[in-house]
């Protein structure tokens, strides 16, 4: 594993056009303007230096010499403390475990949805859409208390809930009255250069 990541002199993120998970770790690597080779692969026919270098065979997948990260959270963490400026995460360690604990929320409640959302049975999706509209909508107060997710500054949660609500269109979740606070935070992120710059053309076709 090391020697196929040495091959490498440039950080590299293997990616998927339309992976979340994936755009989650652009979005960092944006946000930090960090010099990177992203390698957008065909989910359904992986090259064989990903194969060779995750078990899992997954993304996204960090390839930093020969470190090699494949866990979204686990890179976007990565990417924090190897490049400081700007800080994703707050430095106090209360406010640190109170953002890590939103991760951990957002992954189980929201993230937890998306292989339903993208299924083809009509009863999967259609149940999934329901669970994420209904929660997402239930949590409109806390958009509302500060420009970012329970921070005044951007921060990796935004990073990961900015992905999920760029594609409720394509996942056919319609956010009620109610959440209107969701819908104009989710504006603020989406105006933002680095999330512009953090979309594939996949991902942009989403929105059109």
């Amino acid at each position: 594993m090391a020697l196929l990541a040495n091959r490498r002199s440039v950080m590299t993120l293997f990616s998927a056009p339309a992976c979340s998970f994936s755009h989650r770790a652009r979005m960092v690597l944006a946000e930090k303007g960090i010099t990177v080779d992203i390698v957008q692969i065909d989910p359904v026919s992986k090259p064989e230096d990903l194969i060779d270098l995750n078990p899992y065979n997954s993304v996204p997948t960090l390839v930093d010499r020969d470190l090699v990260l494949y866990d979204s959270r686990l890179i976007m963490e990565y990417l924090d403390e190897r490049f400081p400026h700007p800080p994703l995460m707050p430095v106090d360690p209360v406010s640190r475990a109170r953002s890590r604990l939103a991760l951990y929320r957002i992954e189980r409640d929201w993230y937890s949805l998306v292989e339903d959302l993208e299924a083809r049975s009509e009863k999967r999706s259609g149940k999934a859409r329901k669970i994420l509209r209904d929660s997402i909508a239930a949590s409109a107060e806390v958009f509302v208390a500060r420009p970012f997710f329970l921070s005044e500054e951007f921060s990796l949660v935004d990073c990961c809930i900015a992905p999920l609500l760029w594609r409720l269109p394509s996942y056919g979740v319609d956010l009620p009255v109610q959440a209107k606070a969701v819908r104009q935070y989710a504006e603020r992120i989406f105006a933002r250069d680095s999330f512009q710059a953090s979309l594939t053309d996949v991902e942009r076709e989403m929105r059109r």
